[in-house]
């Protein structure tokens, strides 16, 4: 498979979102220190933790708890309290805990919630490759049932190396086998893209998450939750480009160790002429953008992105504007961080 690697005029770097400007809520030192009691002390003695480090986010950090209560005023449709911002901190801390588990193939600690499985096996069994694209609702580890349901695929994860430096070494930690098959984000442009060609061509899925836009990136806007909001065109154009199916992923935690799993056939594989590919990258996004607000209000304290997801420069975003002479680039997509998030893509780049 050969396929040309786009390219497009991006945004300017001065729309740098504020929530990369922060600090991380966690680091390496805290990401082995959950994981070591987790490991010897077992999930019910761990998750002990999570009350404090609740408190702590609540108390210290003022930019996510205000974020987080105004994304919950809009997707629950009413003023919300503090109780509902604990609540969704602790959602995330939960998720963030789970992942020590989740990677270490402790997998029967949980139970698991499938939907739409049939559409991702009919998919794997053409063996030809398959996006796919998750987000920051819910947990993306748990796609790890995936592969013990179908343990003759292969499953490689877009993941910045170098920007999550405790997470990698986490995972080379819990599980080389998982880590080996990491795709680096943070590699040039049009090398990713070929990592992520290369990958499918063999038959393989590919995991990526689709729905923060990095400063540089190429973004459109979508309405989400009664708003309009940036979404990254980069994910919509290798998809376009490669024309393999896309199914959409979504891991909902339902609370205590269950956690509900839904998969949704969203392409057969994209055959986009140059000439309608702004159109129609425009109608991905917004179909996008409405299955995501559907899960999001299916599973409101999921919502991980603790930033103003609807303005995240906390000035004018800059939106490239839809037109027949531009086309998306392919992004750095890189996985979650160690602590609050602190981004997931990276800029675009231009071919080569």
């Amino acid at each position: 498979m050969s396929a040309e690697i786009p390219t497009e005029h991006r945004g300017s770097d001065a729309a740098c979102p504020r929530w990369k400007q922060r600090p991380e809520g966690g680091g390496r030192f805290a990401i082995w220190l959950i994981r070591s009691i987790a490991r010897h002390c077992g999930r019910r003695v761990a998750r002990l933790l999570l009350g404090p480090i609740t408190l702590y986010f609540l108390l210290v950090r003022g930019p996510e708890r205000r974020a987080s209560i105004a994304y919950l005023e809009r997707v629950l449709g009413r003023p919300s309290r503090w109780s509902d911002g604990a609540r969704h901190i602790h959602t995330f801390a939960s998720t963030i805990l789970d992942r020590v588990f989740l990677l270490g193939g402790q997998l029967q600690q949980f139970q698991f919630t499938l939907h739409g499985l049939d559409d991702v096996h009919a998919q794997l069994d053409k063996r030809q490759g398959v996006l796919l694209f998750g987000s920051h609702l819910g947990s993306f580890e748990v796609m790890r049932v995936l592969a013990r349901q179908r343990p003759d695929y292969v499953i490689r994860v877009v993941m910045d190396i170098r920007h999550n430096p405790a997470m990698t070494q986490l995972l080379d930690a819990l599980d080389p086998a998982i880590a080996a098959n990491v795709i680096d984000a943070g590699q040039d442009g049009p090398s990713l893209m070929l990592a992520i060609q290369q990958a499918v061509g063999a038959g393989h899925c590919v995991a990526l998450l689709v729905d923060r836009v990095q400063p540089g990136d190429a973004s459109e806007t979508a309405p989400f939750l009664g708003a309009d909001a940036p979404f990254p065109r980069a994910p919509w154009l290798i998809a376009s480009v490669l024309h393999v199916p896309v199914v959409l992923a979504f891991g909902l935690y339902r609370g205590g160790n269950r956690y509900d799993l839904a998969f949704e056939s969203f392409s057969d594989g994209l055959q986009i002429p140059r000439s309608q590919r702004a159109q129609a990258l425009s109608a991905l996004i917004r179909r996008y953008a409405a299955r995501l607000e559907h899960y999001a209000r299916l599973a409101p304290y999921n919502w991980f992105n603790f930033y103003d997801f609807w303005n995240p420069a906390g000035e004018d975003t800059v939106v490239t504007a839809a037109s027949n002479a531009v086309v998306a680039a392919p992004p750095r997509m890189a996985g979650e961080c160690d602590g609050m998030p602190a981004g997931d893509h990276r800029a675009a780049a231009r071919r080569a």
